[in-house]
Order: C-alpha cells, then structure tokens, then sequence
C-alpha cells in the first residue's frame, strides 16, 4: 500500500517497550479501530507475560486459569523443548475471549510488536468475539474467568478428597470424549405464552376439523400401527432420555448408572470447556482473517498519520508478511491452506469488491458490489457467518484465481487422481463449494449419537456412527475411546456404523 505520510512525532523511536508507551499506542489505535473502522469492543486488559507463562498457556489450550492435569504437562516438557531448541517458535500473544477481554502479550516483543500484537488481539479478535453469532450464542464472556477458576478449585478439592488417581480417570475419559461433548445446533427458543396458546388451538382446530371418515381411517388403516404400539416402551424410553442425542458427554453426565455427583460436576466441567471452545474451531479463518486485516488497517493509518516511524513500519510489515504467507504445495513449508492468509485475502477481497469491483464481481456479489461503505459489509460478514458459510458467500472468482485453487478428486475406481473442477463458471462455483466443505466441521469430525440404553434391562449402551463418503472410525482409537466409556458408562457399550451418502 502507498501511504502518504503526514509530520507528526511518532508515538515512538526505538525498540523498548515502556507501559506508558503501550498506554499512549493502545490509546491512538483504539481512535482508529473504534472511529475510523466502527469497531464494537469489549473493555481490554492488556498482561505482559514471559516466555515460560506463554509456554504455560500454550500448554493449557490458552486458557491460563485452567484445572491441572498430567496431559497439559506433557504439553509443556513437549513444548518448551521444541522452543528452547529452537524448532519451534512462540506466538506474539494470546487472547482470550471474555469481558474484560484480556490480552497476554510477550515481554520480548520490542514496541513495535507491541503495539502490532495489540492492534490485532485487543482489537480485531476482541471485536469478532464480541459480535460473532456463534461466540454470542454458546459462550460466557463474563462469566468464563469465574468458571475457570471454580473449575480449577472444583477439581484441586476432588483431588485432595477422592486421590488424584481416581479424579484424573475421570478427567482422562472425559478429555478423549470431549470433541463428543458439545452441543453442534442451537436450540429453537421457548414458545412464549402467546404462542403456546396459538399452538393449542391450531391442534384443537385440527381434532375438531377432524370427519367420522379420518377417525375411522385412523383407527384402521394404520396410524397406529401395530409396530408403533409395540415399540411405545422404545418410544417412550428414547422421549424420556431426549435421545438421539449428539452431546455424549452431556448424556453420561445425566443418565450413568455408576458415576457419583463429583464425578458427573467433572464432566460437565470438561464439556462445558469444550463448548466454549468450540466456537474457535468453527470460525478460525473468519476470526483471523478479521484481526489480521484489523491490525494492517490500523498499521497503515499510524503510518499515514505519521504516528510511527518508518522503522517500526517496516518491522511490522515484516512480521505482517510472515503471517500471510501461503507456501506453495511443493514448498517444505506446505501444511495446507494457511488460515490467516486467505481470511486475510478474503476480507481484502470484500474491501476491493465495495471501492472498485469488476463486472465479473457486480455479477457474483449484485448485493454488495459497488457499496460505499466497505466497513458495513465486513463488519456484517464478521458477525453473520462461520467458516463454511463465509466461504461459501465471499470467495469470488478473483480470488480463486490468485490463489491457483483447483479440485482434485480421489475416486477409488479411478488409477489417477484427476482434476475435476478448473477455472470456469460452474468450476468456480464448484471450487467455492469444496473448499467450504473443508471447513464444515461436521465433515470432519465423526457424528456419533446415544441412541439407546434401557436402564431397566440390560443398561447396554447403544451408540450410532453415522458414516460418510465411506469413511469409518479408525479402529485403534474407536477401542481406546469405548474403554473409556465403558469406565464412565459401567456397562456394555456398542457402536453400530450406518452408512450414508454425502448427499444425505
């Protein structure tokens, strides 16, 4: 970008970082991100943290108030060693999403970092966890430091009462289930008292509606079907356990015959972890595509401003192009489609779409090509969609072209792998389909639901494994994981595979 540089004496001159000068930068970039770009923040609170307690958070899933465990040890022996001999680098900062949005920063960043780190976590993650749907509606920003810390009080005190070894087996049964303890759809919200009421006339309206014939035909002909009657104990038994159910954790939680109250408080500690987690997983491109373009907004405008040096421009510019880099498949570096630089590129995308699209751009995105106000339509995109859809939507034909986006098919009858989707209409359209497909979570991780567990018979637990595009549990892992819910569940526990297609 060609910036046009105004005097001004910088807010900065050197490589030392002080707090008054991180108060000073944090104030100039709060003046861009909340009145140039619109942005929508919880309060910040910025922490300096070394390389160990980086270490320690990495170790912990970023959460630095989280419970003990030998698995987050591991995590750091693994961790610190890679970094120590320097295999492994260590991330500039850690966010996390609560209000008081809180921002860990590294001590050895120099100020200009500092004042990069703060641009994209304090304010670009800070703003898309605040207005994101998917954060608004499965987290607690408020309360997530308070849950943490009972969570980690909760399960200090179940160790010092029932032995460690007896509460890090729960906590390792429920740790190789917890990618299965969350819930993946919204609930429809409760009926109001005026709908209730609507409800109950339209099915009075449809009994009294109801002829001599339709109650005869009924009766007769096999609404209530001699299957149905016999399986009313089935139907009654699943109603009552609310099964299928997607969220197993949440079902031992509530119906294991064995496990005590401590230990079911455990589970819900893990799976309400793993709630407020996933969310994360779900809009990874989105959300650092948001703080990446948030922070090169804002670096240029200090520059523009004549704010920061030509120095500390160059160094953030430097770290900027490292973020965004997208090794080519060839290169060593590959390890697939990197997150920050093609949300980066895609919110850039939207930008050039609004200032100065193409006919090709006023013809794939008629509602927003064109539009004066680029900072609506982002602002917009930040807060409607997840991943998938995002791709979904936003990624034009422009962009799969710079970036040489293709579609290889594996079809097991075929020798070779071949090229089926190339740079076409209906190959485009089929490039963006695949590609968001790639971040469906629901494609990628297994769908495995309670279906069945007759506590007045044999207590087996039955669970279904909805197979698709022919791809099954590896088995090794599906053993390991049923011990552990044998351990929690105390009985049998079987799980049935269903194929079905991808179309389904």
């Amino acid at each position: 970008m060609q910036a046009v540089r105004k005097a001004r004496k910088p807010l900065f001159d050197g490589p030392e970082w002080t707090f008054e000068l991180m108060e000073k930068a944090r104030d100039a970039i709060e003046k861009i991100a909340l009145g140039d770009l619109g942005l929508d923040v919880y309060p910040n609170q910025i922490e300096i943290i070394s390389a160990e307690q980086m270490l320690d958070a990495y170790s912990c899933v970023g959460l630095p108030l989280m419970y003990q465990h030998w698995s987050f040890g591991k995590h750091f022996a693994r961790d610190e060693t890679l970094y120590r001999t320097g295999r492994q680098g260590l991330a500039y900062e850690i966010v996390i999403n609560s209000n008081p949005c809180i921002s860990y920063n590294m001590e050895e960043n120099t100020m200009a970092m500092q004042t990069l780190v703060m641009a994209h976590a304090a304010f670009g993650h800070n703003h898309f966890f605040k207005n994101n749907y998917l954060f608004q509606q499965w987290t607690d920003a408020s309360g997530i430091h308070d849950y943490l810390a009972f969570a980690k009080n909760y399960i200090a005190a179940c160790e010092e009462r029932y032995g460690l070894s007896a509460v890090e087996e729960v906590l390792d049964a429920a740790h190789a289930l917890q990618s299965q303890g969350v819930f993946r759809y919204g609930r429809p919200p409760k009926p109001t008292n005026e709908e209730l009421v609507a409800m109950q006339k339209v099915r009075e309206g449809y009994e009294s509606g109801q002829s001599v014939l339709d109650i005869w035909t009924d009766s007769t002909m096999g609404r209530d079907t001699l299957e149905e009657v016999e399986d009313a104990s089935f139907s009654a038994r699943r109603k009552l356990m609310n099964l299928p159910q997607e969220n197993v954790l949440y079902f031992l939680e509530k119906h294991s015959p064995v496990l005590e109250a401590w230990q079911c408080e455990i589970l819900r500690i893990v799976r309400m972890l793993a709630q407020y987690l996933y969310p994360q997983k779900q809009t990874k491109v989105m959300n650092e595509g948001c703080a990446t373009f948030v922070h090169y907004y804002i670096i240029n405008k200090l520059y523009e401003q004549g704010q920061i040096t030509e120095g500390a421009y160059m160094e953030m510019l430097h770290s900027h192009t490292n973020v965004v880099m997208q090794p080519e498949y060839d290169d060593p570096r590959y390890s697939g489609i990197n997150p920050y630089a093609l949300g980066f590129a895609m919110m850039q995308d939207i930008r050039r779409i609004c200032e100065d699209p193409t006919e090709e751009d006023r013809e794939w995105f008629p509602d927003f090509a064109g539009d004066p106000d680029w900072r609506k339509v982002l602002r917009d995109a930040w807060a409607n969609y997840r991943d998938e859809s995002f791709i979904q939507q936003f990624l034009s034909p422009h962009l799969i072209r710079k970036f040489k986006l293709f579609t290889l098919t594996n079809d097991a009858d075929l020798p070779n792998l071949v090229v089926s989707q190339i740079h076409n209409r209906a190959g485009y359209k089929a490039i963006r389909r695949d590609l968001a497909k790639q971040y469906d979570l629901a494609y990628l991780e297994p769908d495995i639901q309670v279906t069945d567990a007759d506590l007045r018979g044999d207590r087996e637990l039955k669970l279904t494994h909805t197979v698709r595009d022919g791809i099954h549990l590896d088995e090794e892992d599906q053993d390991e994981v049923l011990k552990h819910l044998r351990r929690l569940w105390g009985y049998d526990v079987s799980l049935d595979a269903v194929e079905t297609s991808s179309e389904n």
